[in-house]
């Protein structure tokens, strides 16, 4: 079971009428603004991963909603910003909705994207209208050692030197073993290790390292927008667990895919589509 855990812990990070939002404010992230509607969705992805990985997701909404789809600076292409870290991005996807005046957003994110929305729940807790998170959990060190505690000063230099020193073909390889347990769905394997290989190394490993020392345990108590939690198939396995994570967050609905792996959105679109709609009513 640690070993599985642990590939999952790796996974997390390994891997038509759109517009780039003009930004005179600059962000650690690009933006692109699609659909209309009164209300507004926030579409975070997960770690290396462009916001292309919600393309399926945003059809099923932009009639109704205006969305907003970010990807991370230093993933999947786009240039690299400095201070890359976990609180930065959370506060900086704050600044971005309140300078946009966006009121009452549903922020919607996957694996790292899904920490951050619920970190910002967490923070904020009047900014968001709701929340989805999408197969991610508050502490996933924590499922593999129970007894982990947070680094007050993590020291994250021997990663960014450890992924630094890797050639490309070397993190090509690393990246493209870890496609089988990433998704089942074989047609999406070259798009997502595409993502990764064009993610800057530094950021990567700054991310890695920052991510992996995150537990938002304690922090969820104070959220308290509706929370729909989608988990993959393998994670009911470790529901006893899971559920210990997110005791404290009251409004949260945990739902548990049918089959698949970490991108439910490629691998159980009827679950996720399902579960999606129900708690997203279109106006």
């Amino acid at each position: 079971m640690k070993k599985h855990i642990f590939l999952v812990f790796a996974l997390l990070f390994s891997a038509v009428g759109l517009n780039v939002v003009a930004q005179t404010k600059s962000y650690p992230f690009e933006v692109v603004k699609s659909g209309k509607g009164k209300q507004s969705i926030l579409f975070i992805p997960g770690f290396a991963s462009s916001g292309e990985v919600w393309n399926d997701t945003k059809a099923n909404f932009e009639k109704s909603f205006t969305c907003y789809t970010l990807t991370m600076a230093g993933f999947a292409g786009v240039p690299p910003q400095a201070n890359a870290s976990f609180k930065n991005w959370e506060e900086a996807i704050v600044s971005y909705i309140q300078d946009h005046k966006i009121v009452k957003p549903i922020i919607i994110g996957h694996s790292m994207g899904g920490g951050l929305a619920l970190a910002i729940a967490a923070d904020y807790p009047d900014l968001a209208d709701r929340i989805v998170v999408v197969d991610a959990v508050p502490c996933l060190a924590a499922l593999m050692d129970s007894s982990f505690k947070a680094k007050e000063n993590n020291d994250c230099t021997p990663m960014v030197a450890a992924m630094m020193s890797l050639t490309d073909q070397e993190f090509y390889d690393n990246q493209k073993k870890y496609l089988p347990k990433l998704t089942a769905d074989t047609t999406n394997h070259e798009l997502l290790l595409g993502w990764s290989t064009k993610s800057d190394r530094k950021t990567f490993g700054e991310m890695y390292c920052d991510f992996s020392n995150t537990d938002l345990r304690d922090k969820i108590a104070t959220v308290k927008c509706p929370t729909l939690v989608l988990l993959e198939s393998y994670f009911v396995n470790l529901k006893p667990a899971i559920e210990e994570q997110y005791k404290k967050l009251k409004p949260a609905n945990l739902q548990y895919a049918t089959k698949g792996l970490h991108f439910i959105m490629y691998d159980d679109k009827d679950f996720y589509f399902k579960h999606l709609n129900n708690f997203i009513k279109v106006k």
